[in-house]
């Protein structure tokens, strides 16, 4: 995260003034340092920039946001950068190689100063108009007052200022740790020294190598350091005394680890389900059993630029991966526990080791490029670490095997893991990128041993009718490649090498199944009208032209949402205004001029954007996300809208504003929206609507009726935050049914106020789910958005309905304890239909 916090402006008496940013692994202590140092300023503008934790409790440094701080802070008289400790100045140096313009890195000054002290004094020396030399020297000589305050009286004993730090200390510990100085107490000791302002030497007393550097997490490990070895600290610099008592005693502690911590644990790839499996996404599948291979990048076929470009690439991505890995780790803490979450740990200390990284670098300084450089080197180290004498510090080696592929692949592009043959894919749990990424021409269906049916790796796999089964869990995993595997999508049936004869009776299903789609394909164009002549109007959900085109074929009424973020994410800058408008009006023009739903933005913690600094929150779903974000980021709405704009001029278009919490928010984006629209004002036509996902909305939804056209109800969102049952949280899966009393009666409250005064619909999973529609239909819902390939099947339901039947079922519904007794309740009256 980058922010301004002490003024806009950076002229003082009409003359350009120094710039300063502020680098430091706490956010708090960033704002707190630049308030005191303000404090100082009396009034006088001065631009300080802060960069400073990954959000507002993790503690951390990104060298993508120190590097737009610095531009932001950029100008004639340049820029003084305060760091606090350790890996912030190695983020900060990572940060001048990303500027594309050599000229600012020209005028970036490093300051060693002291953090509080250092950026009190340049603060005033800068508001003063001092230049660039005169505040880093200012900054630098910030701790004079306070040593000479301190100073021993006359006649004591002094110490020449060159003496200083010179002289080593020097200290031995003897390794506790049952596996020795293993990836994580490494890591902890490679942390701890690089937050010291000391040089520290580490060696091997009892196997006699040679001396590595603390602060080096590849070199450490070469240290081979088993339980019992003597290990030698020799540190140097102002804080030597500290470093070496300080590792002493942490190496007392066996570096905090925990007895139970001593044995690995593994990295879990998701949580145990306690009630699986559960139907996913509809459909039979029947195929050998299939895993992710990861594929392996080809490091001959990549294409060479300049060796700054070559680097800055590097840095990127390096960059991208620590911040992908502290995210993990923080999902990790929160949902298994701290214990486990530090296995992260060695991974983001190799992602800022110094020693390496250099190595990298000098490597593309030769011409070499950015994939080759980094393998070569990630190589190395892991060579070196596979050859240490203890089979268990061995093993750690795939922790550098890790860290590089993640990298390697984010250098290219590449998937992590793909499917390669023919079957049905069984898997612990798999990202939305994956599932959008899987060869439809392989995978006959999926089984995860984790994940929930409202993940959005689920809902991509709705989307594109590939049959699902989640929660299975961990056994599953067990399972030999090649087995047989039945599922049904829509049950939640799973079965492992079955019997001919239950083989039989699943095809025998699978064929029925395809004859009656292909019956109510045939009726897809036709509208869908209840038996008591009531219509109900199925759209589809759509994130791509393919996906409007799809639609059409299958008969959708309109596009009741259009997810616009598809254009937004992937990419290194934001689509400007004339992309939006051009892919904007090719979706309108594939839908044949019926009407479509443009959603706003959607985006946050959990869909981040490369270019937009957001910070990594410990619940995503609860932060910065949707029009909270956009609002945050009034540039992006607005062009955004300029595009819907010129695109509602020339086709039916309305416009939803999604994760909207207050009134106060939907005020301030149609506030956006009109200065968007321009003189001309809106375009005719142009409906305005917001999706309700959040409980509150809900309930004072006469608060918004007076701002909007139509409300669409996610139910994904608003399930999850009724329910307190995280989507993507397989151990509470089961909890996450739209059809629960609790969210019924919220979709109840909507649709009772909205009666007779706007529309309502649904664009969340539970509009294709053929026991929720009935319910949704009695409760006054006219609308249900859903995938492509489930618009003919949810318009057969519709048609096999009676809406007056179907209130009184809704009604029964809102009294039930439970989303099964519903279910229960809608199956009996399903059966007891007139056919």
């Amino acid at each position: 995260m980058t922010e301004s916090l002490s003024g806009d402006s950076p002229i003082s008496g009409g003359q350009p003034t120094v710039g300063l940013v502020v680098v430091s692994h706490s956010r708090t202590l960033a704002r707190s340092a630049v308030a005191l140092a303000a404090e100082m300023l009396h009034g006088r503008p001065l631009r300080i920039e802060v960069a400073a934790g990954l959000d507002e409790t993790t503690f951390g440094t990104d060298a993508v946001a120190i590097m737009q701080a610095i531009e932001h802070a950029d100008g004639p008289a340049g820029v003084v950068v305060l760091m606090d400790l350790g890996s912030a100045v190695l983020s900060t140096e990572l940060a001048l190689d990303l500027l594309q313009d050599p000229s600012i890195r020209d005028r970036v000054t490093l300051s060693p100063a002291p953090l509080i002290e250092g950026l009190i004094v340049a603060a005033v020396a800068a508001a003063g108009g001092a230049s660039r030399a005169e505040v880093a020297a200012e900054a630098r000589d910030a701790l004079l007052g306070k040593s000479g305050h301190l100073s021993p009286p006359p006649g004591g004993t002094t110490t020449d200022a060159s003496d200083v730090g010179t002289e080593e200390i020097v200290g031995v510990f003897s390794v506790e740790n049952p596996h020795g100085l293993h990836a994580r107490p490494a890591s902890r000791l490679v942390s701890e020294v690089r937050a010291l302002d000391a040089s520290v030497q580490l060696r091997n007393l009892t196997t006699g190598g040679p001396a590595v550097p603390a602060g080096s997490l590849s070199r450490v490990a070469t240290l081979a350091a088993l339980q019992g070895h003597e290990v030698e600290v020799r540190a140097a610099g102002p804080q030597a005394q500290e470093a070496v008592e300080h590792l002493l005693t942490l190496a007392a502690r066996r570096f905090d680890e925990t007895v139970e911590g001593a044995v690995e644990p593994q990295a879990s790839s998701g949580a145990t389900s306690v009630s699986g499996p559960l139907p996913a996404s509809p459909g039979i599948a029947i195929g050998p059993l299939r895993r992710l291979t990861a594929v392996p990048v080809d490091l001959d076929q990549q294409p060479v630029g300049e060796p700054a470009a070559e680097w800055r690439r590097i840095v990127e991505s390096v960059a991208a991966v620590r911040r992908d890995i502290e995210h993990v780790r923080v999902v990790t803490a929160r949902e298994v526990g701290a214990e486990q979450a530090s296995i992260f740990d060695a991974h983001l200390s190799l992602l800022t080791d110094t020693e390496m990284l250099a190595d990298v670098k000098t490597r593309t300084s030769t011409g070499i490029g950015a994939v080759s450089a980094w393998a070569g080197c990630l190589a190395e180290v892991e060579r070196e670490w596979a050859s240490l004498p203890d089979p268990y510090l061995r093993e750690r080696a795939a922790d550098v095997h890790a860290v590089g592929d993640q990298v390697l692949r984010a250098l290219t592009g590449e998937p992590a893991r793909r499917m390669t043959s023919e079957g049905v894919l069984v898997v612990g749990d798999l990202t939305p990128a994956e599932t959008a990424s899987l060869d439809l021409a392989l995978v006959t269906g999926v089984v995860l041993a984790h994940g929930s049916p409202s993940s959005h790796a689920v809902i991509l796999a709705r989307a594109r009718d590939i049959p699902v089964v989640v929660a299975a869990g961990a056994e599953v995993l067990s399972v030999p490649e090649g087995a047989t595997i039945l599922l049904d999508g829509s049950t939640g049936e799973l079965h492992i090498d079955p019997s001919p004869e239950l083989l039989q009776k699943y095809q025998k299903r699978a064929e029925d199944a395809a004859g009656q789609r292909a019956r109510q394909l045939a009726l897809s164009e036709q509208p869908a009208v209840s038996r008591d002549g009531t219509p109900v109007a199925v759209a589809a959900n759509l994130g791509s032209v393919a996906d409007a085109r799809a639609a059409l074929a299958a008969g959708a009424d309109g596009a009741g949402l259009v997810r616009t973020e598809f254009l937004f994410l992937d990419r290194s800058a934001a689509p400007d205004v004339d992309e939006q408008q051009a892919e904007y009006g090719a979706i309108a023009a594939a839908m044949d001029g019926r009407p479509i739903t443009l959603r706003t933005l959607d985006v946050g913690g959990d869909k981040p954007l490369a270019y937009l600094p957001m910070p990594q929150e410990a619940n995503p779903f609860l932060g910065q996300r949707g029009i909270r974000l956009s609002l945050a980021h009034r540039d992006l709405l607005r062009d955004q809208m300029v595009a819907i704009c010129h695109t509602a001029r020339d086709h039916p278009i309305s416009i939803m504003i999604p994760m909207v919490s207050t009134p106060g928010e939907m005020i301030e984006a149609r506030q956006v929206l009109s200065e968007a629209a321009g003189p001309d004002g809106l375009p005719d036509g142009l409906r305005i609507g917001t999706m309700i996902e959040v409980p509150s909305a809900a309930l004072k939804i006469e608060a918004f009726l007076p701002y909007v056209d139509f409300v669409s109800i996610g139910t994904n969102d608003l399930t999850q935050y009724a329910l307190a049952a995280e989507r993507g949280n397989g151990a509470v899966a089961a909890l996450s049914d739209a059809l629960d009393p609790g969210v019924l009666q919220l979709i109840d409250h909507v649709c009772r106020a909205a009666a007779g005064r706007i529309d309502v619909a649904v664009c969340g999973e539970a509009a294709s789910d053929e026991l929720a529609i009935p319910v949704l239909v009695g409760l006054g819902v006219r609308e249900l958005s859903v995938s492509p390939p489930a618009v003919p099947r949810v318009k057969a339901a519709v048609r096999e309905l009676n809406v007056e039947r179907c209130a009184a079922l809704a009604r029964d519904a809102l009294t039930l304890a439970g989303a099964d007794e519903v279910r229960k309740h809608v199956l009996t009256m399903l059966s007891e239909a007139p056919r």
